[in-house]
């Protein structure tokens, strides 16, 4: 079980990791596309979303914080669609279903953050290694 929990959070950390590293690499055009979708406060939005996705990504392989973390990552992950891939406002069919599919799979990987939060972080992990045993 240890080793099955310490994959799900490699996996969900390298989804997050990159995502950082890409919106950190073409921030401008992160910051043109947040603006394009009418985030507010892009100015603070930007930065911060990369923070969690770089942040959360390396706590997640850690194991850190597993608990507080997954809380956050899940509201992180299921905030996104609603301002990303709001299918309900597409006009072209083709452009809803992929944004659909997009909804979707956040939702998904947002049940995933909820199931950590259920779980822990496993055995293998700093939160681990500092609880009480016994």
């Amino acid at each position: 079980m240890a080793a099955g929990i310490l994959l799900a959070r490699i996996a969900l950390a390298v989804l997050f990791l990159w995502g950082g590293v890409m919106k950190l690499a073409g921030y401008e055009g992160f910051v043109g596309y947040l603006h394009s979708v009418s985030v507010p406060f892009v100015q603070m939005a930007a930065p911060l979303s990369i923070a969690i996705n770089l942040t959360g990504g390396l706590f997640l392989i850690l194991g850190f914080k597993i608990r507080q973390l997954a809380l956050v990552m899940a509201v992180y992950t299921l905030a996104t669609p609603l301002i990303r891939h709001a299918f309900w406002n597409a006009t072209d069919s083709v452009m809803r279903h992929d944004m659909v599919i997009h909804f979707w799979k956040k939702v998904g990987i947002t049940g995933g953050f909820l199931l950590l939060l259920v779980t822990g972080p496993g055995r293998v992990s700093i939160d681990s290694a500092h609880a009480p045993h016994g």
